[in-house]
């Protein structure tokens, strides 16, 4: 009897327990439920952010990359073979034009010399007594025109030799730098072996190139701002001496831009430089973020907030200034534009605003 009595009360309570339970589910499924439906009426906006539409001057500045280069650069090479005698500069030495870099030994050249010096004074002295001679009728007159054409022949062949001559003494012929030096005293050169680079960097060319559209608004003469990537903190001020009459194969300007250089001399031909140029006075326009629009600019269509409802209107693009483009027509400035979230949108669709 007690063993019957233990099995009903385990079942009374195990029917207790599970009736318990089921209470609990259907009270937390009826709480699940309610929130659901308060999520759903939630969601029923999309959240996008929006941009007020006003109108103002665009930013025009343009930024243009490049490299300095020297203003000038010659490289200095032998114009007759010989043995250097003597390297009066070495690498990175300034040099101002006319001075002299180094000194080639020519034999031959010092004989040729010699020898047009001798021809020549010979040739003064037989003018000189055929002349003296013609006055009082000991020669003829062809016989003075001749002594007269050997004199000019000589002259001419005396200054060849001294040119000649001149040549084997290496002289800079611009102010500058000594970039590079290829030879040595004692080294044997051939005509046209390099001895010498020279550069001068008191000026440098900033070369950077521009679109048709920015380069109608440049001309030579204005004053550009440049900088160097290995300054970031120092600002140049450079003018452009040149703007190519002509694009290049890509469609775009060569524009030129001369900067002179610190005391320091800073700037160094190589080195990556960059140009802002500015284009201010520039009438005020609606500009709105290029994210506005729907898919692409060409798309010409934008999504604008008008009292919770999203309303899809066509515009016409303009200009496009890197994240920012011009709308000519089809906003105004009271209107509020959307630009994110438009993937979720249709016309008429209700939103919600986020910050």
């Amino acid at each position: 009897m007690k063993k019957i009595f233990r099995i009903l009360l385990a079942v009374v309570l195990i029917g207790g327990s599970l009736f318990a339970i089921a209470q609990v589910l259907k009270n937390n499924k009826k709480k699940a439920e309610e929130k659901t439906a308060i999520v759903a009426q939630t969601n029923a906006t999309v959240a996008v952010r929006v941009s007020p539409v006003t109108k103002s001057a665009p930013d025009l500045d343009v930024i243009a990359n490049g490299n300095f280069a020297p203003s000038q650069e010659l490289s200095f090479s032998a114009e007759k073979p010989g043995r250097v005698v003597n390297v009066l500069v070495k690498e990175g030495s300034s040099v101002s034009k006319g001075q002299v870099l180094a000194t080639i030994r020519v034999d031959q050249l010092n004989v040729d010399l010699a020898s047009a010096e001798a021809a020549y004074q010979t040739a003064v002295t037989d003018f000189d007594r055929y002349t003296n001679a013609f006055k009082t009728g000991g020669v003829t007159q062809q016989q003075l025109d001749q002594a007269k054409l050997q004199l000019s022949n000589a002259k001419a062949k005396l200054d060849a030799s001294r040119i000649n001559l001149g040549d084997a003494t290496i002289r800079a012929s611009i102010n500058g730098i000594v970039n590079a030096k290829f030879i040595e005293p004692g080294s044997v050169v051939a005509a046209g072996t390099k001895l010498f680079d020279i550069v001068n960097v008191s000026t440098l060319k900033l070369l950077v190139t521009v679109n048709e559209a920015q380069v109608a608004n440049l001309k030579t003469g204005k004053q550009v701002k440049v900088k160097a990537s290995v300054y970031p903190g120092k600002e140049f001020t450079g003018t452009i001496t040149f703007i190519a009459p002509k694009a290049d194969a890509s469609l775009n300007f060569p524009v030129e831009i001369t900067i002179t250089n610190n005391p320091g001399q800073q700037l160094k031909a190589g080195m990556y430089g960059t140009a802002v140029f500015d284009f201010p006075d520039q009438a005020a326009a609606i500009i709105v973020p290029r994210t506005a629009f729907v898919g692409s600019v060409s798309s010409g269509e934008v999504f604008v907030a008008e009292n919770g409802v999203a309303k899809l209107k066509k515009v016409t693009a303009g200009r496009v200034f890197g994240n920012q483009v011009e709308v000519v027509d089809g906003l105004q400035e009271s209107e509020q534009v959307i630009i994110s979230g438009q993937i979720n949108l249709a016309d008429g669709v209700k939103i919600s605003t986020i910050q």
